[in-house]
């Protein structure tokens, strides 16, 4: 009885101290381009859906997935010049009548899909982003680019929200990264 107790104890031990790692949103490859309408971002990532998020949005949530992209420029009199600071949010969507996916870029892209794999892929490899109108930036200048993706619980519905902040599946974020772009 005791072996049983302590064996129980153990795996309930096990359970609380080891923290469960929430899915994580990787960039696998990201480039800024030069072109005539302007510079646009190339991105993509990978990542899977956790089953928390999986089931909210079958079951109706929306989702929202936030990319942010700073470019700054170093001075050595001051601090570092923000050049362009921009975010564009991905509307993830299930309709229940239809059983089909919506995604949704802001302002831009609406389409429709018969499975979460064909939706989510418009989220790992979203179509290049015009970030800056030619001439924004100065040619020759060396620009740091740092962005990130993340899930955006605050364009949540309120109860939602609540709930997001007690549970780590609501989680769901890249780190930021940064490479260097010099225009031409």
């Amino acid at each position: 009885m005791a072996r049983c107790w302590r064996a129980c104890l153990t795996a309930l031990l096990l359970c609380v101290l080891i923290p469960a790692h929430a899915a994580e949103i990787e960039l696998a490859q990201a480039s800024l381009e030069s072109t005539d309408e302007g510079y646009r971002l190339a991105t993509s990532y990978t990542f899977e859906l956790n089953h928390g998020l999986e089931d909210a949005l079958v079951r109706g949530v929306p989702l929202y997935f936030t990319t942010d992209l700073q470019l700054t420029r170093k001075r050595w009199y001051w601090l570092d010049e923000t050049a362009i600071s921009t975010s564009r949010t991905i509307r993830l969507s299930y309709n229940v009548l239809t059983r089909q996916y919506h995604a949704a870029v802001t302002g831009q892209l609406q389409q429709n899909f018969s499975s979460l794999d064909d939706a989510l892929s418009l989220l790992r490899r979203p179509n290049r982003w015009l970030i800056a109108e030619k001439g924004t930036l100065k040619s020759g200048e060396v620009y740091a680019v740092s962005l990130r993706m993340y899930l955006d619980v605050a364009q949540l519905p309120k109860p939602f929200q609540i709930n997001a902040l007690n549970n780590s599946d609501w989680r769901f974020s890249s780190d930021w990264k940064t490479f260097s772009f010099k225009p031409e």
